[in-house]
């Protein structure tokens, strides 16, 4: 797609219309109550934790994205002058509530945007989303993949969100006369909230911003402002740290449980250093524990033994995440099978460019791979050629020709162009004629 018509989660001046995948302030910058720029399109349960964020915010400005329903906008072309329809539908991102990403289909061709995602293959929503989507890309090609690489790592590897909320319980049940503080952002991370309240039978403290988005979305019994009545809250996780929790200890015995798919180091919590989204990553250790128990240690691959979560003597780490890990995102793009994919996350020291690990899983990549192998093939049958003729007793200069030759099909890998491989048939063509019979 042409540049200039369409932004998504990109609140720049030169796009016509803007698309907004979820309420994540990551997500936002830039995006102010003073918007004039354009109509921006969201999903209707964004719409309705709109003003929240957004308190004098215009909200005729606003359009409603049904999800897996297509809709369509005209829109100018840049390049030509005329005027040409783009179609988008959007799909459960099953991220945070309002979480969305974006199909679009047009004269361009196919572009998806992933925004942030999470789809388990346990899950049952992510099921209904790939069912969605199959059938929205019916007898068309993906020609582009924005993808959410968050976690494009080998290195990160947990489990199902349902999975994690189980340990989460494990840690709380292993403590009952301690007070629990659960750090979480201002959206995100209910179904784990209320899988807790749901299981011990017990309303859960929020801070009132934090109750408000609660009500809003429909959940007015679980949730309360009176610390008198739960031992279980939910705080905003830049209010989390350890010298927060020793104070708290010098009252009452109280844990916490940072449920995140970052292994975070310990000396991220300590002295006035608080844990927030933004904080950079430090690996604890190379993978999550995907065996889900009440035990306190996991082992090591190298065999040693290692506590399980357990980052300080007050605090819990826990890989529940709301992003999809790298086996997960593997198994997207075999799904979608793209041309061409783009990360969408650039600030992390945890990723990686999705090219990286995934180039030969896309077309492109796959049918450079066939022609080199294809022309490799050729080149063998060349160079046994050359052999044969050769009458000079230069068998051994024409071996080392062929190993170095070999060598340097073999390093091009999936990266090697099309126009660089076309370059060098017609060279080994040129051998051919101009070797001595």
């Amino acid at each position: 797609m042409e540049s200039g018509m369409v932004s998504v989660d990109r609140w720049t001046a030169g796009s016509q219309v803007y698309f907004l995948t979820h309420l994540h302030a990551d997500h936002l910058c830039g995006l102010t109550s003073k918007w004039s720029r354009g109509p921006l399109y969201c999903s209707r349960i964004t719409a309705k934790l709109f003003p929240i964020k957004f308190p004098d915010f215009d909200l005729s400005l606003l359009r409603i994205v049904e999800i897996g329903h297509w809709h369509s906008v005209s829109l100018l072309s840049p390049s030509c002058g005329s005027y040409t329809d783009v179609d988008f539908m959007a799909i459960d991102a099953h991220h945070c509530p309002g979480a969305v990403m974006y199909l679009f289909r047009g004269e361009f061709g196919c572009t998806l945007y992933t925004g942030d995602f999470r789809w388990e293959s346990t899950s049952e929503r992510a099921q209904t989303g790939r069912t969605m989507l199959l059938k929205a890309m019916k007898d068309v090609k993906l020609d582009m993949l924005y993808l959410d690489n968050t976690y494009c790592n080998p290195t990160y590897c947990f489990p199902s969100r349902e999975a994690a909320a189980k340990q989460v319980l494990n840690i709380i049940s292993s403590h009952p006369n301690h007070d629990v503080i659960i750090a979480v952002d201002t959206l995100g991370k209910e179904n784990l909230l209320l899988y807790i309240s749901r299981v011990l039978k017990t309303k859960i403290w929020v801070w009132p911003e934090r109750l408000q988005i609660m009500h809003l979305l429909g959940f007015h019994d679980i949730f309360t402002t009176k610390t008198s009545v739960t031992r279980i809250r939910a705080v905003p996780r830049y209010s989390f740290n350890i010298e927060t929790l020793e104070g708290l200890n010098t009252i009452r015995p109280t844990i916490g449980i940072m449920p995140s798919g970052l292994p975070w180091a310990p000396r991220a919590f300590r002295g006035k250093e608080k844990l927030s989204s933004e904080s950079p990553p430090v690996l604890l250790h190379n993978r999550w524990p995907t065996d889900v128990t009440t035990s306190s240690t996991s082992s090591k691959p190298n065999g040693g033994s290692l506590s399980a979560g357990r980052d300080d003597h007050y605090i819990y780490t826990v890989p529940y995440s709301d992003h999809s890990c790298f086996p997960e995102l593997q198994k997207f793009i075999e799904f979608v099978m793209p041309i061409n994919i783009k990360g969408i996350v650039s600030s992390s020291a945890s990723n990686v460019d999705p090219l990286y690990h995934f180039g030969s899983l896309c077309r492109i990549q796959q049918a450079s791979v066939l022609l080199c192998q294809s022309l490799r093939n050729k080149r063998y049958e060349k160079v046994g050629v050359i052999n044969m003729r050769s009458s000079f007793g230069c068998t051994g200069t024409m071996q080392l020709g062929r190993k170095r030759r070999k060598r340097q099909i073999s390093s091009a890998g999936i990266h090697v162009s099309r126009v660089r491989l076309l370059r060098r048939e017609r060279q080994g063509v040129k051998i051919v004629d101009t070797d001595p019979d």
